[in-house]
């Protein structure tokens, strides 16, 4: 589901909110599009998985809603998402801060 999906929606009167998926609505600037949609149209906008990622989207859209969290990639991770009472604590690491642990994946790839 593209940006351009989420315009029919609002045209069609959604209006609780909306919940785009990184990596299915076109990366970083697929849900950029759908924030500024979001934005215009004053409605909530929410994530949808990879939380690692969508913490630091949710920061920078201005209508910004719930971040959905899921741990799933936690253990392949060198550095999870942290949560602190109930809040994503995002850090001052560049570009999306996520870094895989090559021997994990590995582990869990036999």
């Amino acid at each position: 589901m593209g940006p351009l999906d989420f315009r029919h929606a609002l045209d069609a009167g959604v209006r609780g909110h909306l919940m785009p998926d990184v990596m299915k609505v076109g990366g970083v600037t697929g849900w950029m599009r759908v924030a500024a949609l979001a934005q215009a149209y004053g409605v909530p906008v929410s994530s949808h998985l990879w939380p690692e990622i969508s913490a630091h989207l949710l920061m920078a859209s201005p209508t910004a809603g719930w971040l959905e969290y899921a741990d799933w990639w936690n253990p392949v991770l060198k550095r999870p998402l942290v949560l602190e009472q109930g809040c994503a604590v995002v850090d001052g690491t560049p570009g999306s801060g996520i870094e895989f642990d090559d021997d994990a994946v590995e582990r869990f790839a036999a």
